[in-house]
């Protein structure tokens, strides 16, 4: 066995030591296995399926069951009340303030007919309907709609009757009819409504690792550990290397089970309901993991950059707590200013990831050259990254708490 040999196998010992003591050691820490098994890629999908569920079921039932509404000068259209009873309606005694009880919550939306309802429907005029509510108030705007589109559903079927006795035929009132052709499948129409996922995905990476870069950097400086760790007669980019590796393990072991939460938990999510289609499963996971595999190592390089520079392990909370913040900025800026993809996009770290994994969502194939983009873009800052902490890692300061 030749010199270069055994380099290279005390290379790899060294790597292998600090990866499996960092490892071991933060597998006993409880605050760790929390954060990055069971907070980050858990609570996510729980409190998402189960928000989207409440506000799903109630806006179900806000449309098909009968709806009560206040209805002032019930007695001047019989004929319109009727209707609206048949179709699950129920009017109920009018109100004396209708607009301080929308604001108060008391209605969602009041109907206030005009005392010269009935003149005006004799002599063939169009006649008041009033819809009293609050567009500020989210929890209406199902009832609002509701019966919006039965007054009008109405007053079209009442205008088209009206023609048809002067001996007309109804489409002369409406000489041009706009009909309508939605493209967007029921997958496209479901990316519209989980738009936040990629969010998720990178904060569970974020998670996964932060409290591991923590302990690993910050927290051995205030413990003193780091200073005997340096002094072993090996590189400090090995050791770099080991700890950098123990964050990338736990990062990806967090987006595994945040991938296999969604995939069970997305099944729950009464899509069809709203004529969509959400697929989480199997194919979804693993170009989700393959797209996010660059990234990991960029956070946990950045994380490991920010917390050395800190002094203590809560001013390392801090540091990155702040961070924290910048993975959600690619998901603003799309959500705000919508805009077409193009190209040079993927190979943005963040705004890439994003994009791909929304394609995934709508059901349409990241291509070979948007992938090769995004794993390339990604990899070229994953890559500045460690030889930046590198760096930092070379600084005698590093080991010296306080």
């Amino acid at each position: 066995m030749n010199m270069s040999t055994h380099t290279t196998i005390g290379r790899t010992r060294a790597f292998l030591t600090v990866f499996l003591k960092e490892v071991k050691e933060n597998l006993r820490d409880r605050r760790t296995i929390v954060s990055a098994f069971l907070t980050g890629p858990l609570l996510g999908p729980l409190i998402l399926v189960m928000l989207l569920n409440i506000t799903l079921n109630r806006e179900f039932d806000k449309a098909e069951k009968p709806l009560p509404v206040p209805v002032i000068g019930a007695e001047h259209a019989p004929n319109l009340i009727a209707a609206l009873k048949a179709e699950g309606i129920e009017p109920q005694p009018a109100i004396a303030n209708p607009e301080a009880a929308v604001r108060k919550q008391d209605a969602d939306v009041v109907l206030r007919i005009s005392p010269d309802y009935a003149t005006a429907w004799r002599k063939g005029e169009a006649v008041q309907v009033e819809l009293i509510y609050d567009s500020s108030q989210r929890d209406a705007n199902t009832a609002v709609e509701r019966i919006a589109q039965l007054v009008e559903s109405y007053a079209r079927q009442q205008g088209a009757m009206r023609l048809v006795s002067r001996g007309l035929s109804p489409t002369v009132a409406w000489p041009v009819v706009a009909a309508r052709r939605d493209q967007a499948t029921a997958q496209a129409r479901a990316a519209l409504m989980f738009s936040i996922l990629p969010y998720f995905f990178v904060l569970t990476v974020f998670m996964g690792g932060m409290y591991l870069a923590i302990d690993l950097t910050a927290g051995e400086r205030e413990r003193q550990s780091l200073e005997p760790l340096f002094a072993n007669p090996v590189p400090r980019w090995k050791i770099l290397a080991g700890k950098l590796a123990a964050i990338c393990v736990f990062s990806a072991a967090s987006l595994l089970i945040s991938l296999a939460a969604f995939g069970v938990v997305g099944r729950f999510i009464p899509t069809e309901k709203l004529g969509m289609e959400l697929d989480l499963g199997l194919r979804f996971g693993s170009e989700v993991l393959l797209l996010m595999l660059p990234l990991i190592l960029l956070l946990a390089a950045l994380q490991s950059m920010v917390a050395a520079f800190a002094k203590s392990y809560r001013e390392a909370q801090t540091y990155l707590s702040l961070l924290m913040f910048v993975p959600v900025i690619p998901s603003i800026l799309l959500s705000t200013m919508p805009i077409k993809s193009q190209a040079w996009m993927y190979a943005v770290p963040l705004l890439g990831q994003h994009l791909g994994i929304m394609q995934l969502l709508r059901g349409d194939a990241v291509e070979p050259q948007q992938l090769g983009l995004c794993l390339a873009g990604s990899l070229l800052a994953a890559a500045v990254a460690v030889l930046a902490t590198a760096r930092l890692y070379q600084s005698e300061r590093l080991a010296i708490s306080g």
